[in-house]
């Protein structure tokens, strides 16, 4: 059978004036293609000897897709407001630290961010102070915010965001440190009713009576992470998650410090369950609890909640059982010589434990495994393990 194509042919006339249209739209379409890409690729150099000087420069007059490269050093008062998207702002020759030295973008922070995607890279964030004693180094408030490499020390909250249930936070490789007002209401990181939270190879620690981490997100994947409040620290809660909703923490060392006034390590679902999913997955972590008379692993508001924990390493009294049904399995309580250097947060397991080899299967929820494929390296970042966990905790690297 003859094809339907050569069965309905065009007149030749037809396609003569299709082939001269192509031949005029085709240069001015690679054109626009061309120049779109230029401008997806439109880099910008921030520093004091360039024309763009300040970061409150770079974000007036920022559009869609712009990448600032900000030359090394301090910038003192210089706070911004960005709101466009796709916008990527990364340090070049070393750290940039922002102080905010009494300035705050829109009274709330050094960074005030709202648009479309972020990603902000090598970045010092300093000293945020405001009336209200929410003072940020960055606020979220709409959008996607990637932060790498980014350090966030002394503010009243390191980030904040809104409750915007749209917005996506992405944490690695930072450390949050010596934040917080002092009234137990602002934290080293301070996370809304957002859709997402994924914190990976970062360093908690030393939060002015807050939190070291504080999420009511309705999913989040806390992944091999340090949260120790360590010497002379005196935060509330290593990890709440508060409003409960989905959460996968796998891989971290949470310690609570000696001088706490809140006993809890982790905490779940303490103001209500606000997401239709509430489940909470343990798995591969070293829980250390520091406080002389005795804190509390985990705690769990009573409702409709998953609870699954497994593989951890517990150094104290408690039992994560105490803090409510659930399923736990191979979870060790091990004392301070079980490991190479407690006295120097040094967590990884001696061979003579005992526990080489203990690991078990977790099982998969919500089609993915519960296993742990990277661990975290001291000061902030991870690497991938050679092999399946062998043994429980958040280590697995021997010397």
């Amino acid at each position: 059978m003859p094809s339907l194509f050569l069965q309905t042919r065009q007149p030749k006339f037809c396609t003569q004036r299709l082939r001269r249209l192509l031949a005029h739209s085709a240069p001015m379409f690679i054109m626009c293609v061309m120049a779109g890409m230029l401008h997806a690729q439109n880099i910008i150099r921030v520093g004091p000897d360039q024309a763009t000087k300040t970061l409150a420069s770079a974000a007036a007059r920022a559009v869609d897709g712009d990448t600032f490269e900000v030359e090394a050093g301090d910038y003192r008062g210089d706070v911004a407001v960005w709101d466009k998207k796709n916008i990527t702002v990364r340090a070049i020759g070393g750290r940039v630290r922002l102080i905010a030295s009494g300035m705050a973008a829109e009274g709330k922070g050094i960074w005030v961010r709202r648009g479309g995607g972020m990603t902000g890279q090598g970045n010092d964030f300093t000293g945020a102070r405001v009336p209200d004693k929410n003072g940020a180094g960055i606020r979220l408030e709409n959008g996607r915010l990637t932060v790498r490499d980014c350090s966030f020390t002394d503010n009243q909250n390191g980030i904040l965001t809104s409750n915007n249930p749209m917005v996506e936070l992405d944490i690695s490789d930072s450390e949050f440190g010596h934040n917080g007002y002092g009234d137990g209401q602002s934290h080293n990181l301070y996370v809304g009713e957002i859709a997402h939270l994924t914190v990976t190879g970062s360093y908690f620690h030393h939060a002015y009576v807050g939190h070291l981490l504080k999420s009511r997100a309705a999913l989040n994947h806390i992944l091999y992470n340090r949260l120790t409040d360590e010497i002379g620290g005196r935060a509330s809660y290593e990890l709440e998650l508060a409003s409960g909703g989905i959460a996968y923490v796998i891989g971290n060392i949470i310690g609570q410090g000696s001088q706490t006034e809140n006993p809890h390590l982790i905490s779940y679902g303490a103001e209500g369950y606000k997401w239709p999913k509430n489940e909470l997955f343990l798995i591969n972590n070293t829980l250390v609890d520091n406080r002389p008379q005795g804190g509390i692993f985990l705690r769990i508001k009573p409702g409709n909640v998953t609870v699954k924990a497994v593989n951890n390493l517990l150094v104290g009294r408690g039992k994560l059982e105490a803090g409510g049904p659930g399923d736990y399995r191979n979870n060790f309580t091990v004392d301070w010589d079980a490991f190479e250097q407690a006295s120097r947060e040094d967590y990884r397991l001696k061979s003579s434990a005992g526990l080489s080899g203990k690991v078990v299967d977790a099982g998969f929820v919500n089609g993915q495994a519960l296993i742990q494929e990277r661990e975290y390296i001291h000061p902030r970042r991870t690497q991938q393990l050679v092999a399946a966990s062998r043994h429980p905790g958040a280590l697995q690297s021997g010397r």
